[in-house]
């Protein structure tokens, strides 16, 4: 099966009949919707249909994309993966293997900040640099920990996430919103193996297909020096580096939580 015809299989089982005005009933022997049903609500063909989950077509047209959207109840980062699915960008030509680096304008327009955590983030959520309130906002921020590994893997993550199991949903759903060109990448093939080994919580993520593409919002910390934070955070892609993401965390000024993050800048 392909990426493609794995995604509308599992998006089809999410949805009952009644969530899109079908009969439902006790007799029915699978989860969620049909085929047929998905081909009836589509305005397509069941066989056509099927040669789309079974993955012997792979490039439907955008029309018929727009029907499967609609039908599959997808919303806008949803259907804009399903339609990156259909069209991957070309495979990553792997050089010489060389560090990744960030600049040296940036590093130097990060620790400026000194009550401001910011850290950068390569293209799946290792950090490649982090400026030191970062580091003491929490350690697995530093520079070489990949934070998405370290979100389900290190048990002092759930702690000092107040939010813990809304984050690593909101995690997976971005990590899968972004990896469509570089899907069969050995680097992210290995991470998705190593966490979904070790972690139940991301098998159970990585299987729902999630989409979310959120580049800004709040995050609550339980931090075992200053207690509890309220911080505003922004994603930001560095221009020329399509691979480099900034996230930066900041509070309110005169919050409880702007006053903490100068006494942690200064502890």
């Amino acid at each position: 099966m392909s990426n493609l015809g794995e995604y509308l299989k599992v998006r089809r089982e999410r949805l009952r009949p009644e969530d899109v005005g079908l009969p439902g009933g006790s007799r029915r022997r699978v989860p969620g919707l049909r085929r047929e049903e998905v081909a009836l609500l589509a305005g397509i063909s069941v066989e056509y249909y099927l040669r789309l989950e079974q993955g012997r077509d792979r490039h439907p047209s955008d029309q018929v994309l727009d029907s499967l959207a609609r039908a599959l109840q997808l919303d806008t980062d949803a259907e804009t993966y399903l339609k990156k699915l259909t069209a991957p960008g070309k495979p990553i030509r792997r050089r010489a293997a060389r560090p990744e680096q960030v600049s040296a304008g940036v590093q130097s327009l990060i620790a400026s900040w000194p009550t401001t955590p910011a850290l950068v983030h390569s293209r799946y959520m290792s950090t490649l640099a982090a400026n030191p309130i970062a580091v003491a906002l929490s350690p697995f921020f530093a520079p070489g920990v990949n934070t998405l590994r370290a979100a389900f893997l290190e048990p002092e993550m759930r702690e000092f996430y107040v939010d813990w199991d809304d984050m690593t949903a909101k995690a997976v759903a971005y990590l899968r919103s972004i990896i469509v060109p570089t899907i069969d990448d050995p680097e992210l093939v290995a991470l998705i193996g190593d966490l979904s080994l070790h972690s139940p919580r991301f098998r159970t993520l990585w299987a729902k297909q999630d989409v979310r593409q959120k580049s800004s919002g709040t995050t609550r910390f339980n931090h075992p020096q200053v207690g509890p934070l309220t911080l505003n955070y922004e994603k930001l892609a560095l221009p020329g580096t399509p691979t480099q993401m900034l996230i930066t965390y900041h509070a309110s000024p005169g919050t409880p939580s702007h006053e903490k993050l100068e006494l942690l800048a200064h502890l």
